[in-house]
């Protein structure tokens, strides 16, 4: 599940242990993958025309306001040059500096998340005399954002507007159901956009990152990007090595797990990070009252987990809903004083207000994030389409004790068991000559993108550098507040510095310590990655 903005999810490559580790080995061993596709060649785009951007932005409302706007037709198919397009929308923040570095594409996460806010957050947060060398591109990939067409399929399965049925399935009537909902958002996709879903993978818009760079006149191009954005990067370097100028990969994807693979990882390791947060809370007790151990906590949230089953917070927010908002909590310990205090509110002060106002109904930009991540991941990798294999899975973890996310999971990702295009093979992610180093940043308690992921593909590139985050569990680390992860991250883009290189990790920087209890902070609405950052969309139902 890897898309979040308020609640969701991530890939993984995650160390799993047991009987899950053992079954993503064993899926992992039968994945096939494909050669590295051939660059399609493709006429030289027309030259990318700015103008202002508009006040009011359909999609980001005053979010792009000072900035530049600009669309690019690109081909559906980039086999076929000459044949449809489709439009790409993007962004840009221009250069101050009389010493200009080239662009740098910015990439969110995802899949599906919208990225064209993203240059104000990273200049606002990057040191100033570096960020005034370069433009900034924010690009909506594919499907995504202002791009056109932007996909959204059948909203009743995020939205159903009512209260979802609890994640965990409490009959096979009740999985049947989900099932069936799953099925008919699968069904619905095909029905709107059976051209378009073919050419939704990761390589897809690995050659739309080339074609702008093209458009841009650029010989080489930077990119910088989160998460999901990892693997695109990374597939981009395997693709197009001499077209890489530096690559910052911040939050990174196991290459080896995409897709299915993945999530059964981040059930396990999700539920050691909401672990983490019940014993924080146990921690402050005298604040939030909610018990004094890790299992006394737990048993709170159980019991307004079945309080909220019985009657929803404002009709709304049922169990399902109150485990999308607290999901979030795996992402990012930012939320956690929020989190607890509606709680506890809740809960000993009998006062449902606050824990009603943490969640909100899925706008059209979380529907568009969606059903893109379903689009690309559905597409990217082959998925078992029998059902009794998901089933078997899940209840398998459920019952090992990986309770918190396994079967929200298993719905967010549901319909690639019946989407209608088949999925893979996927590209082989592997160092070519020509590729220069690139910068990799992971938390080592990542949940979202377990830090397994970074040393695999640290070891895929060695001439990559790893900065870990010890004993951090946020997803996404760079310009999140570690002055030691984000120094080393201006300095390789402002000469392209790097950590001397070390056995594993090359440089360690220490986490910041978790928030004070009854710190609550009001979130800034421009982030960077999914899940941790603020501005992505809440991936609620379905997960």
């Amino acid at each position: 599940m890897l898309t979040v903005f308020s609640a969701g999810g991530a890939p993984v490559g995650g160390t799993g242990k047991g009987a899950a580790a053992a079954a993503a080995a064993t899926a992992l061993a039968l994945t096939v993958l494909a050669p590295l596709p051939a660059a399609a060649s493709t006429a030289r785009p027309p030259r990318l025309s700015w103008s202002p951007c508009p006040a009011n932005d359909p999609v980001e409302k005053t979010a792009l306001r000072g900035m530049e706007c600009a669309t690019l037709a690109v081909p559906l198919d980039h086999a076929r040059p000459r044949g449809r397009k489709i439009r790409l929308a993007l962004t840009r923040i221009r250069h101050t500096s009389r010493t200009f570095q080239g662009v740098v594409l910015l990439n969110r996460g995802g899949p599906g998340a919208h990225a064209r806010d993203l240059p104000r957050f990273v200049t606002g947060n990057l040191d100033k005399k570096v960020a005034a060398q370069y433009d900034w591109i924010g690009l909506d990939p594919r499907g995504v954002g202002g791009s056109r067409p932007a996909l959204v399929c059948d909203r009743t399965y995020q939205d159903p507007g009512r209260p979802r049925a609890p994640y965990v399935p409490r009959s096979a009537a009740e999985e049947r159901a989900w099932k069936n909902r799953a099925r008919r958002f699968a069904d619905d996709c095909a029905r709107r956009y059976r051209s378009i879903l073919p050419y939704m993978r990761t390589v897809d818009s690995a050659r739309d990152i080339d074609y702008v760079r093209a458009a841009l006149r650029q010989k080489k191009v930077t990119y910088f990007a989160y998460s999901y954005g990892t693997y695109l990067g990374a597939v981009y370097a395997s693709m197009y090595p001499h077209r890489v100028r530096r690559m910052v990969l911040d939050s990174v994807i196991r290459p080896s797990a995409v897709w299915y693979p993945s999530n059964l990882f981040q059930n396990v390791v999700f539920e050691s990070r909401i672990q983490s947060f019940f014993a924080w809370i146990a921690r402050n007790h005298r604040t939030y009252k909610l018990g004094r151990t890790r299992e006394a906590v737990a048993r709170s949230y159980a019991k307004v987990h079945r309080a909220v089953t019985r009657k929803p917070v404002n009709g709304r927010v049922g169990p399902s809903e109150l485990d999308d908002v607290f999901l979030t909590d795996g992402y990012n310990n930012r939320t956690w004083p929020a989190h607890a205090r509606a709680l506890s509110d809740y809960l000993v002060r009998r006062d449902p207000k606050p824990l009603g106002k943490l969640w909100h109904k899925p706008t059209w930009l979380d529907q568009n994030n969606y059903t893109v991540y379903n689009a690309v991941e559905c597409r990217d990798a082959a998925w078992p389409r029998n059902w009794a294999r998901w089933h078997r899975d899940a209840s398998r973890l459920y019952r090992e004790g990986y309770r918190f996310e396994t079967w929200s999971n298993t719905w967010y990702n549901a319909p690639c068991a019946f989407w209608r295009v088949p999925g893979g093979p996927k590209p082989a992610v592997r160092n070519r000559r020509g590729l220069p180093p690139m910068l990799l940043v992971a938390s080592t308690g990542d949940a979202a993108t377990p830090y397994a992921g970074a040393l695999e593909t640290h070891r895929l590139f060695p001439r990559s550098r790893l900065i870990t985050q010890v004993r951090g569990g946020n997803h996404g680390v760079t310009f999140s507040g570690d002055r030691c992860v984000d120094k080393a991250v201006a300095a390789y883009l402002a000469t392209g510095a790097l950590p001397p290189s070390h056995a594993g990790s090359d440089l360690a920087c220490p986490a910041p310590p978790p928030p004070k209890a009854g710190t609550v902070r009001r979130e800034r609405r421009t982030g960077p990655a999914e899940g941790t950052p603020e501005g992505e969309p809440v991936a609620t139902a379905g997960r």
